[in-house]
């Protein structure tokens, strides 16, 4: 792991990293986001019967969009050709829902901040559908859970669920 902050320049100055010197490899990354609810949230999540519509469709959609959006949120983040995103919803239990963002591309740089980014909006944008009928859901466990590719290599996150 590199012992200096990559976006510092040598006066301690945020500037964006520059990758020109960087090979182009393909590279893909997978995200994680936890949301817990009532089990009577997610059972009409599931079935359908929130006044929002297709609630499941709708922050995958949102995730995809997110995941392409991210320069435009995180402010030294390379505008990137991403080559896949996708976002899968599933059920961990009665209470609780796993959102997991891939991205992928081939390229100069790393899509680690998309897929977070991605995984972020999928379940901003669940909580947003669902909050009329539940407003205590949580947000937890927000993680990169791996990456593949680039100069640093493969990493693999040793916690699945937090």
């Amino acid at each position: 792991m590199s012992e200096q902050l990559t976006h510092l320049d040598q006066q301690g100055h945020a500037h964006m990293v520059d990758v020109s010197d960087k090979n182009i490899t393909k590279r893909t990354a997978t995200a994680q986001a936890i949301l817990t609810m009532q089990p009577a949230t997610l059972k009409k999540v599931i079935e359908g019967g929130l006044p929002k519509g297709d609630v499941l469709a709708t922050a995958r959609i949102a995730g995809i969009q997110g995941a392409k959006k991210t320069p435009e949120l995180i402010p030294l983040c390379h505008p990137l050709m991403l080559t896949k995103v996708s976002v899968d919803i599933n059920v961990i239990n009665d209470c609780e829902l796993e959102v997991l963002c891939t991205c992928a591309l081939t390229g100069k740089t790393g899509v680690e901040m998309e897929a977070l980014t991605g995984a972020s909006v999928a379940a901003l944008t669940l909580y947003d559908m669902c909050k009329a009928v539940d407003k205590g859901i949580v947000i937890r466990h927000l993680a990169l859970l791996g990456k593949k590719g680039g100069k640093s290599g493969d990493w693999s996150s040793q916690h699945v669920q937090g």
